[in-house]
């Protein structure tokens, strides 16, 4: 189905065509580009409501600066669709987060115009401070702006950002934009400090009211900047307090201001464009803004998939059989059960609790479950401080986002020895959102950490198993549990919990000729293609080993003292993985024996549905069946 654009938003195809509109046609090519990003995103799928609050942001960014020579940096990038489609990729829109399509994020290496690549949170304004630094030093009157939502603002990278842009001295615009909202609600005394300084009545009216009379005064050019600064700032000092945390930190502090009146903006933006040094706008919008539904359920429609538009009906997979459950809501039921067994279980996750499924037990328990915000390194550090007061605390972080932390689950969690269970949701590929989301390399990078446990469950089952084992007291060190975005495999899964032995596997088939090792949720592929490699006369043994660290070295002496082709599988990087534990095995030991490491590969993996990226890389299992085929010398016989 063709999606065309409105009348103006069809005239542009970059920046340079958005500034022959007047000021009066402004207005509408807003009401049309987010129109237009409705139209799109209900029949593709995609990143939703960020992106239409930030339209008018949008158009008059690029209506004002000269971009791409002026660099504009958009944090976390959800909300960089207007940028996108303004931006000379209109007519390639509805490829967005598609295998082989546009990324779902700016992207350097896609356009110009996208000037920092960006998936994290938090990174804008230390990038923009970068860029304003680097065109100072060459003398380059180029100007560098930061767009940051108020959840991405929680992170310390931002404060550190902050405080360092106040004493640079060069000529960096933060624009803070503030909704309320990250993709859940944001929490903490930082949500609480903008919600004074957007809704403080006083302020405003008076700040306008005075405004209003200076207008009518008659002090002509007299009256300069300078004066019109400090009066200001009398303003705030007078009636609130809500100021001094950014111009402390010695950012000029701008606003608030109504982010979708596109008049007012263009008009302050003008106005900033021509300040110097470091300076903050803060701006007010409606996550979802022109789409009443997510305008309501803000967090339903951070990504709500294909959807009806005029209904508002979002599109649900239909199945003939009972499916099996995500993952993460395994997670999430699981903790709740053990909670109410185990008084000093808690839970912690980092502005994640829908995704991670945590928001099950901070309905029902409160006082035990925690967001703490954007802030990986706070949850872990927070974890360990609990930790050492006998609570057992399962830090539940997205796996690409853990390595943010990594610091701190060395010094404070391994060095300490002290129990933290991280739970890491999106392990291995995580689909459309690409290499800036996939979960490729916690495997290798908990392995090589003293005193860490590696564990990767294979089904639902094995995960409610390792959940239990963790939070025993008889289990003293941190422990790494990695699952996968999306669906088990078991329907009925509800199973009664049992401890299991750290850094045991299990047999799950003996075979002949060739074993194959599994670790985690491929053991799955490795099943599939298994039965379909039977066709061939190919009977493979497999080994789901649970633990890639401590590995399971007596069932290493078994499969090594039987099968002298060894195929491993992991859905994490081939560096340093699963599949290297067993080779240093296999070395310090002194065998001798074929063995294939499938797993991603040491390149990055660009967006696409987890199917086609598995089967891209070969490690689905057709891919798998393909490499044991090979290892065996047998060829498949294509029927006629």
């Amino acid at each position: 189905m063709e999606i065309k654009p409105g009348q103006l938003l069809s005239s542009i195809n970059n920046p340079s065509d958005l500034k022959q509109l007047s000021m009066s046609q402004l207005p509408q090519l807003c009401d049309e580009l987010r129109q237009y990003i409705i139209d799109v995103v209900s029949v593709h799928g995609g990143h939703f409501g960020a992106s239409l609050g930030v339209v008018e942001l949008s158009a008059a960014l690029h209506y004002v600066y000269d971009t791409p020579y002026d660099q504009l940096v958009w944090d976390v990038g959800h909300q960089a669709y207007g940028h996108k489609i303004l931006t000379g990729r209109r007519d390639n829109f509805h490829t967005n987060r598609k295998y082989k399509g546009l990324s779902g994020f700016p992207k350097r290496s896609e356009s110009e115009y996208d000037t920092f690549g960006v998936g994290h949170s938090s990174t804008s304004i230390s990038a923009a401070l970068g860029m304003a630094m680097a065109a100072k030093m060459k003398g380059e009157n180029r100007k560098s702006i930061a767009v940051i939502g108020d959840g991405a603002m929680t992170a310390g990278l931002a404060f550190e950002a902050m405080n360092h842009a106040g004493v640079a001295d060069s000529d960096v615009l933060i624009i803070l934009n503030d909704n309320c909202m990250s993709i859940d609600p944001n929490v903490g005394a930082l949500k609480e400090y903008l919600t004074d300084i957007a809704t403080s009545p006083t302020y405003n009216r008076i700040k306008d009211d005075v405004w209003k009379a200076l207008g009518k005064l008659p002090v002509g050019k007299n009256f300069t900047r300078e004066m019109a600064g400090k009066l200001e700032q009398s303003i705030k000092g007078f009636v609130s307090n809500s100021s001094n945390l950014f111009e402390a930190l010695k950012l000029r502090y701008f606003g608030p201001i109504d982010g979708h009146n596109i008049t007012k903006l263009v008009d302050t933006l003008k106005d900033l464009k021509n300040i110097p040094g470091p300076k903050i706008l803060h701006i007010v919008t409606v996550k979802g803004k022109g789409y009443e539904l997510a305008e309501k359920d803000q967090t339903k429609w951070h990504a709500p998939g294909l959807f009806d538009k005029v209904t508002g009906e979002i599109q649900k997979k239909k199945f003939d059989t009972v499916q099996p459950p995500k993952y993460q809501d395994v997670f999430g039921h699981t903790i709740i059960e053990l909670a109410e067994k185990n008084e000093k279980i808690v839970g912690i996750t980092p502005a994640m609790p829908s995704g991670s499924s945590l928001k099950f037990m901070m309905d029902k328990m409160p006082h035990r479950a925690f967001d703490v915000g954007i802030c990986e390194q706070h949850a872990v550090t927070l974890s360990a401080g609990m930790a050492t007061q006998g609570m057992r605390v399962f830090c539940n972080i997205y796996s690409s986002f853990m390595q943010r932390a990594y610091d701190m689950v060395v010094h404070d969690v391994a060095i300490q020895k002290l129990p933290v269970i991280f739970c890491l949701d999106r392990a291995g590929l995580v689909g459309e959102d690409g290499p800036t989301h996939h979960g490729c390399y916690d495997i290798a990078y908990m392995r090589c950490v003293p005193n860490m446990i590696v564990a990767a469950p294979m089904n639902e089952a094995e995960l409610r198993n390792m959940m239990y084992t963790a939070q025993l007291d008889t289990h003293q060190l941190p422990i790494s549990i990695r699952y996968p975005r999306g669906e088990g495999v078991m329907p009925e899964w509800r199973t009664e919990m049992k401890e299991i032995e750290i850094g045991k596997g299990r047999k799950l088939k003996d075979g002949e000729g060739i074993a194959i090792l599994s670790f985690g949720h491929p053991g799955n592929f490795a099943a599939s293609a298994i039965r379909e490699l039977k066709n061939d006369g190919i009977n493979p043994a497999h080994y789901d080993m649970r633990f890639a660290k401590p590995i399971d070295e007596e069932l290493l002496h078994e499969v090594f003292a039987k099968f002298d082709k060894i195929v491993t599988i992991e859905d994490g990087t081939v560096v340093g993985g699963f599949g290297s534990a067993v080779l240093e095995f296999m070395a310090a030991h002194k065998y001798n024996a074929e063995v294939k490491i499938m797993g991603i590969p040491d390149e990055l993996v660009e967006h696409g549905t987890p199917k086609q990226l598995y089967d891209e890389i070969g490690i689905d299992a057709n891919g798998i069946a393909k490499t044991v085929r090979e290892m065996m010398n047998v060829r498949v016989t294509v029927k006629a």
